[in-house]
C-alpha cells in the first residue's frame, strides 16, 4: 500500500468517526454505550501499549542509569535426592 492510499484510507475512517460524533446525540442509549465502551478498549490497549513500552524502554535502554547492560544468566540444576 503507498502513502497516498494509506492516507486516503485514514482521512476516510476520520471522516466516518466525525459522521458517527455528530449523529450522536441522536443516537438511541444501546448505541451510545456501545461507541463509549468501543472508545473505553482501544484507550485501554494503547495505554497498556504505551506502559509496556516505556517499561521495556526503561529495562533495556539502560534509561535506569546503570551502565552494564549484560543480564546475569542462572543456570537450573536438577536436584538430587
Amino acid at each position: 500500500m503507498s502513502s497516498e492510499g494509506f492516507l486516503k484510507e485514514l482521512q476516510t475512517i476520520g471522516e466516518k468517526l466525525l459522521l458517527k460524533l455528530q449523529r450522536l446525540p441522536k443516537a438511541d442509549p444501546v448505541e451510545i454505550v456501545s461507541f463509549c465502551v468501543v472508545l473505553l478498549f482501544i484507550a485501554t490497549v494503547l495505554l497498556l501499549m504505551i506502559i509496556a513500552c516505556s517499561c521495556c524502554c526503561y529495562s533495556c535502554c539502560g534509561c535506569d542509569g546503570r551502565a552494564d547492560h549484560r543480564r546475569r544468566k542462572t543456570q537450573v540444576r536438577p536436584a538430587t535426592h
